[in-house]
């Protein structure tokens, strides 16, 4: 069949109409003809913009990960730290507001996506008179435990304080009882918590290391 001479639709409400679907009807529900549906169009308009399904589980992915997540508002300064624990919240909240595409996320996020962002970061670092030879740790790290734990997140079941671990019993586990009865943090302030000691403890191991590092006098 051949395609229309010209697109009836546009890209980005091709993108943001295939998340309606992911979002209220699941990720397997989501098909070239459930979106044209959608959008009261015929599938073959959809090539205009994507040549392929997977090409538009790659731009909910950018959208989802990408544009949608707010840079936070913070000046360079010794609080660093607080830079990334609000960008990896505003991650988090992005990614959990579209629960059911995180597998998308899984499979289709590029990471060249995430480049500008670290080019960002980088010059925040640098701003902020972080040493140059830390950033890749911090750039990488930070990335690596947030995609990891936000996606992890989001293909279980919300959790509350009091249910981080399933099935306790404190017949069974009477350590682990104690321990969750004295968390006083909710899953979104662990998870805030887990980027600030990630962060300060990379400072800290350095510092040290270069510190042992000295000729004793």
């Amino acid at each position: 069949m051949a395609r229309p001479s010209k697109p009836l639709i546009s890209r980005t409400a091709a993108v943001e109409a295939s998340i309606e679907i992911i979002d209220e009807e699941g990720l397997d529900a989501f098909s070239l003809p459930r979106l044209a549906q959608h959008l009261g169009v015929r599938a073959p308009s959809l090539y205009h913009h994507f040549g392929s399904k997977d090409d538009i589980l790659i731009a909910v992915a950018r959208h989802i990960a990408g544009k949608s997540v707010i840079r936070p508002r913070r000046p360079p300064g010794p609080d660093w730290p607080e830079y990334f624990v609000s960008l990896g919240l505003n991650f988090r909240q992005s990614v959990l507001r579209h629960r059911n595409a995180a597998p998308v996320l899984i499979k289709h996020l590029p990471r060249e996506l995430l480049v500008p962002g670290f080019e960002d970061a980088a010059r925040y670092l640098h701003d902020s008179g972080v040493p140059v030879h830390l950033h890749v740790q911090i750039l990488d790290g930070v990335e690596t435990l947030c995609v990891g734990a936000v996606l992890s997140e989001a293909v279980r079941k919300p959790r509350t304080r009091g249910a981080l671990f399933p099935a306790v019993s404190f017949e069974e586990h009477p350590n682990l009882t104690a321990a969750l009865e004295a968390n006083e943090f909710t899953v979104k302030e662990l998870f805030a918590n887990r980027i600030r000691s990630f962060l300060y403890g990379l400072i800290f191991c350095d510092e040290y290391a270069r510190g042992a590092e000295k000729p004793s006098a």
